[in-house]
């Protein structure tokens, strides 16, 4: 970038949406022009999440803490059921290799003895809790939730955790996947349950919290199971997990069995409703993110969110498979993997999941800093750009590089094919044409030849003398 521009300027951030002025800003300074030189950021801090993936081997249903105290917490089920596990790092990549501290098992008979499933970890009041689902010695899904509490300042500590008990809910019910939060004075939780008069496998409840081990209210019913993608195998709202932006309440939550068919949905709430009334939530008709072929990543779910190391930058957390076919039950497949992605959000305030971006490096998306509300994208092999497109997955693109210096642009979600200039044409296919990036005004110009770069013009991309700036984000 050239002085004139921090890179906070030019690249732009993830948690909130991007403000008109600055926009103005970039579009008044992004004229078309000859390239200048300067120093680029690389692509892993525009994208600002590790790419990493898997992150955690055999670690379902993953909770990853935002950072408390420096540290980076981690928890989520193992693959026997059995135990209770803590790990810590300084970085979300770090961790992938942290040791990893187990902090309780279950008995070997009665009560716990069962199936232990999707424990969160809490900071609350100056402790730490675990939410958890357990099942019982010889009737392992008899499951209900339960909360361990430490009043140590590390939660991988042992020695610091103590059982206060079962959460006491409206029905002595299947009961699992608790999460909590805090939002305008009150805290709350929200679970998934098992209703009697409801013939679904479970639907979500919230209620305000009297402490972090009990309800201070009447549960309500805000979700349960009646699209056609939440009822394959089974009929199951679950997993929910919560995120509060731009005056909205954010609840996402996973649905149908735990195969290649489960797949995250979405409840929305305005930051001002009364979170305790059911007419307060809507829910998203279809899915937000669900399996996909081409990237080879199959039943996305049980997701959390946690924020990147610059303090902004939303993070998505997931389990998933790298293959579909499954022997026997997928309850005892243990190779739902820990994943990580960047979180995006539209310019109207709402969460943009894309896909599942499986294996490569850093994702970038490139705005004509002559029109930095627009987007390249791809609809089908034709490559052009679009004012504020929703489907995020057509505008993510990763940089390949070659021997030689140069890089190809390869497609997110078409990972086969890369972007291709025949003449003044821009287009995928499967052989990409080499480009190099270069430093210019208001962000980086696209050289497809000597004296030859990426030009947008109202909308459509071809290839011309003169350079149009993209803003890489």
């Amino acid at each position: 970038m050239t002085s004139r521009f921090s890179r906070r300027t030019l690249v732009r951030g993830s948690l909130g949406v991007t403000t008109a002025g600055a926009l103005a800003a970039l579009g008044a300074v992004g004229a078309e022009g000859a390239p200048r030189p300067g120093t680029l950021p690389t692509d892993a801090e525009i994208y600002g999440v590790t790419t990493k993936d898997p992150l955690i081997s055999q670690r379902a249903d993953p909770w990853i803490t935002q950072p408390v105290g420096g540290t980076y917490y981690f928890t989520g089920s193992v693959p026997e059921y059995d135990r209770l596990v803590v790990r810590g790092a300084s970085t979300i990549e770090g961790l992938s290799t942290a040791e990893e501290s187990v902090i309780w098992r279950r008995p070997a008979s009665g009560k716990m003895g069962g199936h232990i499933w999707a424990p969160e970890l809490h900071r609350i009041g100056g402790k730490w809790y675990i939410y958890f689902a357990a099942g019982d010695a010889g009737e392992v899904f008899r499951i209900r939730t339960y909360v361990m509490e430490s009043a140590l300042d590390d939660p991988r500590d042992p020695a610091g955790w103590t059982l206060k008990g079962q959460l006491a809910t409206e029905w002595d019910g299947f009961t699992l996947d608790a999460t909590s939060f805090h939002h305008r004075g009150k805290q709350y939780l929200v679970w998934a349950q098992s209703e009697p008069e409801i013939a679904v496998n479970s639907s979500l409840y919230i209620a305000a919290m009297a402490n972090p081990w009990t309800l201070g209210s009447k549960p309500t019913r805000i979700a349960t199971p009646t699209l056609s993608w939440e009822i394959l195998g089974y009929r199951v709202n679950e997993g929910p997990a919560v995120i509060i932006r731009n005056g909205r309440v954010f609840l996402t939550f996973s649905a149908s069995a735990t195969d290649a068919r489960y797949a995250v949905g979405l409840l929305t709430a305005d930051a001002k409703a009364d979170l305790l009334k059911r007419e307060s939530w809507v829910k998203t008709p279809d899915p937000v993110f669900v399996t996909n072929e081409k990237t080879e990543r199959y039943g996305p779910g049980h997701n959390s969110f946690t924020v990147a190391e610059d303090g902004k930058t939303d993070v998505l957390v997931y389990h998933a498979r790298d293959y579909r076919d499954i022997t026997g039950d997928p309850l005892y497949d243990p190779n739902r993997h820990t994943r990580v992605q960047k979180l995006y959000w539209h310019e109207d305030g709402t969460p943009l999941f894309g896909i599942p971006v499986g294996d490569g490096g850093p994702i970038v998306r490139l705005s004509p800093s002559d029109a930095p509300r627009w987007f390249v994208r791809h609809t089908g092999d034709a490559v052009k750009t679009e004012k504020a497109p929703r489907d995020l997955e057509a505008t993510q693109f990763r940089f390949v590089k070659a021997a030689d210096g140069t890089e190809t642009i390869q497609s997110v979600d078409e990972p086969t094919k890369f972007v291709t200039i025949t003449g003044t044409t821009v287009a995928l296919s499967t052989t990409g044409t080499p480009v190099t990036r270069v430093a210019a005004r208001g962000g980086v110009s696209i050289r497809v030849s000597a004296g030859l770069y990426l030009q947008h013009t109202s909308g459509t991309l071809t290839v011309s003398d003169k350079a149009t700036a993209f803003i890489l984000s």
